[in-house]
């Protein structure tokens, strides 16, 4: 926080559609300095004239604004720019190292943490590749974590927080080959046990969302304002996010594409109608691939499928495509974003793969269609939109929701569902 000080001298705004609007008010400090920290985010390295062309702030608040932050190290100034009249300008970066963030993304298959600066930029990963793992042995991977990112990867007097991306209702859908001691997830106070590892803020959002929100801040989104994000994990998820900000919907579940109707011609009458959750997941492509006689445990081994296991993922993404696309143009028909982005832990040239017959299935429907991206967030999406979380705060982006700060992951008696889960249908993630 800045203080207001002095007055402001008012001047015209010269902001485009696109750009960010400060107020000279001396009751905006706080605002301001958010306009002007988002503004150097998105055009840096930027000059205080062109700072203060962009917010419609006169030169004088600009100065004042860029001094502080660069006080409280969040702005460095990075080069001075030659070959114009006059003074050489000094143009304006974030600081890397002006802030840090740890991003977990936890699924019913993996654990994947990271450390980040304040650009996004990985500084250290830490990956474990398991089914099932249960809450004691999470929060000691968590505690080892933290201790090894204080060493050498982050500096903890600047660590903005915690981001955590968890599924929902974890341990109350069963899964493929879910264990019964899984079902103790169902009875733990997530905040409760990182209270016992760390005093740093706990942001926590689902994991398809958190992608998404990564997505916005550091991948399409400085193109793309409006997407939904489908999310590949053990389920299938989704995120919203409508004109640069994330959709979380009345009680927190907006996106949930898993539980979207999908019809099954050759399947017997009865089980035609099926969640597309219980149809489109890396599980149930496990899952058919095993009942081909071909083990997968993790993504990346179908990257080294033989000739049959690759015919044989080429004949399920067909399949999966078909759906796919009948969910894109639901959505596209529903809400009509700017485009519809596919991710999560497929490996990306999979993702590619799929994408292609998406795209051919697209084009024999008369229906309007939306385009269809691969994201640009990586495998480490939802650890790394975790990550954006506690740097969305500190930075003081679009996508900061209070609401993370208190969030839990949900469970079927949480009265902000709406509803009890029906465990006897096949969930998101």
């Amino acid at each position: 926080m800045i203080s207001a000080g002095g007055t402001d001298i008012p001047m015209k705004s010269k902001t485009s559609p696109g750009d960010l609007a400060g107020s000279n008010s001396g009751l905006a400090a706080s605002h301001n300095q958010a306009v002007i920290l988002r503004t150097i985010r998105w055009h840096a390295p930027i000059s205080r004239t062109e700072l203060a062309a962009r917010s419609g702030l006169s030169k004088q608040a600009v100065a004042r604004i860029t001094e502080k932050l660069i006080d409280d190290g969040l702005v460095v100034e990075a080069r001075r720019r030659y070959g114009m009249r006059g003074q050489p300008a000094i143009e304006l970066e974030i600081n890397p190292e002006g802030c840090f963030a740890v991003g977990v993304g936890f699924g019913r298959d993996h654990l994947t943490i990271v450390a980040v600066d304040a650009l996004g930029t990985v500084r250290d990963r830490i990956h474990r590749e398991v089914r099932y793992m249960l809450p004691d042995e999470f929060f000691a991977e968590m505690k080892e974590a933290l201790k090894t990112f204080r060493r050498h990867a982050i500096d903890e007097s600047r660590l903005a927080g915690i981001g955590v991306a968890f599924p929902d209702w974890l341990g109350e859908i069963p899964f493929i080959g879910m264990p019964e001691a899984y079902k103790s997830w169902r009875s733990v106070d997530v905040r409760e046990r990182f209270a016992r590892i760390t005093d740093q803020p706990i942001l926590i959002d689902n994991d398809a969302t958190a992608a998404a929100i990564g997505e916005l801040t550091y991948g399409l989104g400085v193109e793309i304002r409006s997407f939904f994000y489908i999310f590949f994990g053990s389920g299938l998820g989704g995120g919203l996010v409508l004109d640069g900000a994330c959709y979380h919907g009345t009680t927190g579940i907006s996106g949930e594409i898993g539980w979207l109707p999908v019809t099954l011609p050759d399947a017997p009458a009865g089980e035609r109608v099926q969640p597309l959750g219980q149809v489109v997941s890396l599980f149930i492509l496990y899952d058919y691939l095993a009942s081909h006689g071909i083990a997968v445990e993790r993504p990346q081994d179908l990257l080294t499928l033989d000739a049959r296991g690759k015919r044989l993922l080429t004949q399920w993404l067909r399949m999966a495509a078909g759906h796919i696309a009948e969910a894109a143009i639901d959505i596209g028909l529903l809400i009509n974003p700017d485009a519809v982005l596919i991710g999560g832990r497929i490996p990306v040239t999979i993702i590619d793969e799929l994408l292609g017959y998406v795209r051919e299935a697209l084009s024999r429907d008369l229906r309007p269609t939306p385009r269809i991206h691969r994201a640009v967030g990586s495998e480490d999406a939802a650890a790394l939109g975790a990550a954006t979380l506690p740097l969305a705060h500190a930075l003081r982006l679009e996508s900061a929701d209070p609401a993370q700060l208190t969030r839990s992951p949900l469970r079927s008696d949480d009265t902000r569902s709406g509803n009890r889960v029906q465990r006897d249908q096949g969930r998101s993630r």
